[in-house]
């Protein structure tokens, strides 16, 4: 894991903190959404937002070292994300890239590099979520249309997507079941498409469920071939998965967790210098740099032109698993008062912290549970037999 860096990435790390020193502002810094329009049009003349993608569909071009320097310097400033349409960036373009005819690369890539509109994906469903190969949307082709009937379920914001990347399944008799899938993009104001929000337990609503009731999809909709879902799935999963910028993040997070535990009063003392809590803090700061460390695995491999596999599972359980556990922290930290939420004169950061303790779901579910992570990790890595 030699990270050394050449005289060529020397000089652009210094040239994104020269960007950074001329354009972040506090304003920027709290996701104003004016003034984050104009971050995102600055970050698109430099090429930044797709900044791994080809030049010749307007992406930067970008090293796989470029981009992991970019993505750890704008972490560690907490600027806003390289770009606004996170489905998009994260695993739709990069899936279009690879399978899209020219027609769809032409269409869809510009709108997800401006952050015109948001993407969902709608990949699981009730019965097929551990299990995305048994996935059961029927999807039946009717001249240069396909008719999709079904369901899908936790799909992330889908109340305000524009686009969803769809796994159907178009031959329901197979051999092997990760066959006869397909996938389809389709717009979520086709006739047929009903969302219901998945409230959680802050009220708010990042998921949903989404209906299909005899949706027609034009045939030109289909991203790579009829039957090749599966692979395009894998391939635009593939993306983005040494973590890093995540640690950065999670290391950001536990300094605010310092702070908090520094200025709130327990027992008439300072929280921080409760042993029990200390402990717990240190722990904490283990599996972050525990992650970092796999995660610069994960990345020598890339480096080497090395395919990464199910190895990347044990990054996304520890990050589900700290996910909880800095919650269940904040809670040790602020006592009673962790439960007062927003509107209430007594809520530790105005209820920032209530919604942080009860937000978990959103990342530990997404991508796949912990107890997913875990069978991927016993067959696949440590060759146990399948629960």
């Amino acid at each position: 894991m030699d990270f050394q860096l050449t005289p060529e990435e020397e000089a652009f790390r210094d040239e994104v903190r020269a960007f950074l020193d001329e354009n972040l502002s506090t304003e920027l810094n709290e996701l104003d959404p004016k003034t984050a329009l104009e971050w995102n049009r600055k970050l698109r003349e430099k090429r930044w937002v797709g900044f791994s993608w080809p030049e010749e569909v307007g992406g930067g071009g970008g090293s796989l070292m470029q981009q992991v320097i970019l993505k750890e310097e704008m972490a560690k400033r907490k600027a806003p994300s390289l770009g606004s349409c996170f489905m998009g960036l994260a695993w739709v373009g990069p899936a279009i890239i690879q399978y899209g005819t020219d027609e769809q690369k032409q269409k869809y890539i510009p709108e997800i590099l401006d952050g015109h509109y948001q993407w969902c994906t709608g990949y699981s469903e009730p019965d097929s979520g551990s299990d995305l190969a048994s996935l059961k949307c029927k999807c039946v082709r009717d001249g240069d249309e396909y008719v999709v009937d079904g369901q899908k379920t936790w799909t992330s914001i889908a109340m305000w997507s524009k686009m969803i990347i769809l796994l159907v399944r178009t031959q329901p008799e197979v051999v092997q079941k990760h066959d006869g899938i397909t996938c389809l993009l389709v717009r979520m104001d086709t006739p047929g498409i009903e969302v219901r929000p998945i409230r959680n337990m802050t009220g708010g609503a990042i998921f949903a469920e989404v209906f299909f009731n005899e949706v027609r999809v034009p045939l030109a909709n289909r991203l790579g071939e009829e039957g090749q879902g599966w692979q395009v799935t894998l391939s635009a999963l593939a993306n983005e998965r040494s973590s890093i910028s995540e640690v950065y993040g999670l290391l950001r997070r536990m300094d605010e967790i310092k702070q908090l535990a520094r200025e709130t009063v327990r027992s008439g003392g300072r929280a921080i210098d409760i042993p029990s809590l200390r402990r717990r803090i240190q722990r904490a700061e283990i599996r972050i740099e525990a992650m970092k460390r796999n995660g610069q695995r994960f990345l020598t491999r890339q480096l080497k032109g090395e395919p990464l596999g199910s190895e990347t599972s044990i990054n996304k359980l520890h990050r589900a698993t700290l996910e909880v556990e800095l919650g269940e922290l904040v809670m040790e930290i602020t006592g009673s008062a962790s439960t007062l939420m927003l509107g209430c004169e007594e809520a530790p950061s105005g209820g920032g912290w209530a919604r942080f303790v009860l937000n978990w779901p959103e990342v530990v579910i997404g991508g796949g549970t912990p107890n997913i992570q875990k069978n991927i990790i016993a067959e696949r890595i440590l060759g146990l037999p399948k629960d």
